[in-house]
């Protein structure tokens, strides 16, 4: 079974995609921005500003990451546009959150001051949005192709995977 989990930045989609993956057994995909932009021994800001002109960036990182989801018969694939790219996914999750919490959710992680991480988030959403409907034509706000949203703000990594948990009973 593959399942995809797609998101905008701090709604916990890698640690959700982590936690699923090993309560379920399943090999965890989440290959990122940030793990390119390290391979390539840019910084992450900067190589966000390179992304947004040149498209073979974000090609080579969806697909690097379908090609890693379809060489495993079970996977939990994270990624920003997951569900839309992986066709062949069992389950398609979508997560979201208000930005207020994903900006004190990267606050959390990365540090800084909260009004910067929210004009962060959102500046970084808006270009990330554009990026994808250029590339792809894909709306990366319209989660009708989800076989789940989940509202992300008031739970916990771990209510979120019993979400999910509950869903795949129904599929199985």
């Amino acid at each position: 079974m593959r399942i995809a989990i797609s998101s905008k930045s701090g709604c916990g989609n890698t640690t959700v995609t982590t936690l699923l993956a090993e309560r379920l057994g399943y090999k965890m995909i989440n290959f990122t921005f940030r793990q390119l932009a390290a391979e390539r021994g840019v910084d992450f800001w900067d190589f966000c500003r390179m992304a947004e002109n040149d498209d073979n960036i974000d090609r080579e990182l969806d697909r690097r990451q379908v090609e890693m989801a379809m060489a495993e018969s079970n996977c939990v694939l994270g990624s920003r546009l997951a569900i839309w790219m992986l066709d062949k996914a069992d389950l398609k999750v979508y997560l979201r959150a208000s930005s207020l919490t994903r900006a004190k959710r990267v606050l959390n992680r990365e540090g800084g001051d909260l009004e910067l991480r929210i004009n962060q988030t959102e500046g970084r959403d808006a270009k990330d949005s554009a990026r994808y409907m250029r590339i792809y034509g894909i709306d990366n706000s319209d989660t009708s192709v989800a076989d789940l949203v989940i509202d992300t703000d008031d739970k916990t990594p771990q209510e979120i995977v019993d979400i999910i948990v509950k869903k795949l009973d129904t599929l199985r």
